[in-house]
């Protein structure tokens, strides 16, 4: 009895030694093993792939209005009526004040009258000239004579030919008692009411006329970068654009500017060039004045390599890496360099070739040489 308790204890004894050298060894059974070891983490990730890029820089400047038209009186008198409403839109040749015609539809009526004068004179003259002209070749006038009669009938017809003027200025002046928008645009207020007494050529405008149906706006850049965008625009089909900001927005308006050049002398004292861009605004939405942020394109690549901004992993020494997945499904780390921010990426100067695919979600779950599930980056619309 003893004897085959032994047995059985001894048998106990020699299993559990078994099982601690089997596992000593390494070899964890299936079941454990299957345990210990952990799933694939899932990943998103960008694929590299070339791309045309813009690169743009700010300037800060101010909307002006496209057409400015200052309203002043030609002529003087008494403003008998003003024919719009202030703030409203008016369109080129629409009478916007009646100043008094009477003294100058009476100056206009007195110069009628003085022309109907020189043309009698005139007539007066010619038969005579005619009649001295037979007579002085038959002796019945003295050649006197007939010189006296040839000299008034070119007085007479300088005669009329004043009187065609005076006629023609009295008509002008007659016409500038109605007071004409010289342009469409948006009218101000008006500096005179009904029953003022305005002046020929007075400093201060009746009205001012804005047309903003576009809008400049204009910008200080250097005179570096102004003959470098000059050199691009001579290069290249398309003319470089510019989006504009409203101060403090992060939208961009809507219209795209025309780069224009205003001025061509750079400031000694700062270097730099005044540049001028027009944008459109057909609902006049833009008003003269804001104080507007203008992003300027400067030049183009059309095989850039960019990385977007939430995959890129700065170290503490200030080296720049990035989390690759290779065909096997491993991740690993490999260091970059880039150069600029362009919207939401970054401009990858070297690291990077078509076709890497790089982390941009998950990099808290993964380390080095890790297995990974890809899952690819959805694409923007």
């Amino acid at each position: 009895m003893k004897m085959k308790a032994l047995t059985g204890f001894g048998i106990l004894v020699l299993l559990g030694l078994g099982y601690f050298l089997f596992t000593e060894k390494g070899q964890v059974p299936p079941a454990q093993a299957q345990q210990q070891a952990p799933p694939p983490v899932e990943v998103i990730v960008h694929t590299i792939k070339q791309e045309a890029v813009v690169f743009t820089k700010d300037f800060s400047g101010r909307t002006s209005a496209f057409q400015i038209a200052e309203i002043r009186p030609q002529v003087s008198g008494i403003v008998l009526d003003r024919l719009f409403t202030e703030g409203s839109a008016v369109i080129k040749g629409q009478q916007l004040y009646q100043i008094d015609p009477a003294t100058y539809q009476a100056a206009h009526d007195s110069a009628l009258a003085g022309l109907v004068q020189a043309q009698a004179d005139l007539k007066a003259v010619e038969p005579k000239v005619e009649r001295y002209a037979r007579l002085v070749k038959l002796g019945g006038v003295s050649h006197q004579a007939y010189d006296d009669v040839v000299a008034a009938l070119a007085q007479a017809n300088a005669g009329v030919t004043v009187a065609r003027a005076n006629v023609a200025t009295a008509k002008i002046n007659l016409a500038y008692t109605r007071v004409f928008a010289p342009i469409s645009g948006r009218i101000g207020r008006s500096s005179v009411t009904k029953g003022a007494l305005v002046t020929a050529g007075q400093a201060t405008a009746l009205a001012t006329i804005q047309n903003l149906s576009q809008i400049y706006v204009d910008v200080n850049q250097s005179a570096r970068n102004m003959m470098k965008l000059r050199r691009q625009m001579t290069a290249q089909t398309q003319n470089p654009e510019a989006m504009l900001f409203i101060d403090g927005e992060t939208d961009a308006y809507a219209g795209r500017g025309k780069i224009l050049f205003s001025d061509v002398t750079v400031d000694e004292g700062t270097g730099m060039v005044q540049l001028r861009i027009l944008f459109p605004n057909p609902e006049n939405e833009l008003l003269p004045g804001l104080f507007v942020k203008a992003r300027v394109e400067q030049s183009r690549q059309s095989d850039a390599i960019t990385v977007p901004q939430q995959s890129v992993v700065r170290n503490a020494d200030g080296s720049i890496v990035v989390w690759v997945v290779d065909e096997t499904g491993t991740v690993n780390i490999r260091p970059i360099m880039v150069s600029q921010v362009i919207g939401d990426k970054w401009l990858v100067t070297s690291g990077l070739k078509v076709g890497d695919r790089v982390v941009v979600a998950g990099l808290q779950k993964i380390r080095p040489l890790a297995k990974v599930t890809v899952k690819m980056q959805p694409s923007k619309s």
